[in-house]
């Protein structure tokens, strides 16, 4: 979701070549899968790469705390995880691990990164 990341010039990649799902942190939702499968199953994409980056706002954040203040706020909790972490990289591994079990995804080939916003480094997470 983050404006500051061209994805497309980090990668080499033109428009065209590839589909990007973004999301405010990257989560697995239901919307992001349902993206995939009609990715995977109607236009053949075969690899995913999970990439979340460095000095996410999401980063900030405790998950019960917003989820509490939204809750004050506007009288009701939201009905799903707001996606506040405090590891960019132990996120990348729950997210694709997400994608893995999911029966929806081809679990083929899906990788997990973290793009530096400061130095435009893509850094392969492992252990995934």
């Amino acid at each position: 979701m983050d404006a500051r990341l061209d994805l497309f010039g980090a990668l080499g990649l033109n428009l065209g070549e590839v589909h990007l799902i973004r999301n405010a942190g990257g989560l697995a939702t239901d919307d992001a899968i349902r993206s995939l499968l009609l990715s995977q199953r109607l236009l053949a994409t075969r690899s995913v790469m999970v990439i979340h980056h460095t000095r996410c706002g999401l980063e900030s954040f405790d998950e019960a705390t917003l989820q509490a203040q939204f809750t004050a706020q506007f009288g009701v909790r939201p009905p799903f995880r707001l996606g506040a972490y405090d590891d960019v990289e132990v996120d990348v591994r729950a997210t694709v691990a997400t994608l893995r079990i999911s029966p929806l995804v081809d679990d083929t080939e899906i990788r997990g990164f973290v793009f530096d916003v400061d130095d435009g480094e893509l850094r392969e997470v492992f252990d995934v």
